[in-house]
């Protein structure tokens, strides 16, 4: 039970630091310069089930099997959600195109870039409570 605490606990600090990136790469205009339409407001509603969404994620942290570096597992495991936001948010849910390119042709690379971010962040996180 405590290991999944702690990996739901640090996948929601992994969120929160991702979400960050994300606000600051359109806030600052990082997404703009290579025209991709990714630029949220940093308000609660935005921010709260990204960061729940980042917990649940963080449990994928409790597999036994990836007993690797903490960057080698942070890496492996973001590209789950980078997968579920390619494949199934991007063109189902929002009806942004595969890929979410109808948001901009470099989309994908800000998607996996972002996630990385949350699969390290939720991993040092985790190795940090030990």
């Amino acid at each position: 039970m405590k290991k999944l605490l702690i990996c739901f606990a640090a996948g929601c600090l992994g969120a929160l630091v991702n979400s960050v990136a994300v606000w600051a790469g359109g806030e600052y205009g990082i997404a703009r310069q290579f025209n991709v339409a990714i630029s949220p407001a940093l308000t609660p509603a935005w921010l709260y089930p990204r960061i729940v969404w980042g917990g649940i994620w963080g449990l994928l942290f409790v597999v036994p099997w990836l007993n690797s570096k903490p960057i080698t597992k942070g890496a492996i495991l973001s590209l789950f959600p980078t997968l579920v936001q390619l494949l199934v948010v991007f063109p189902i849910q929002a009806k942004k195109g595969y890929f979410g390119l109808m948001l901009g042709a470099y989309t994908p690379i800000f998607v996996v870039v972002y996630n990385l971010i949350w699969g390290l962040a939720t991993s040092l996180a985790i190795e940090s409570s030990k």
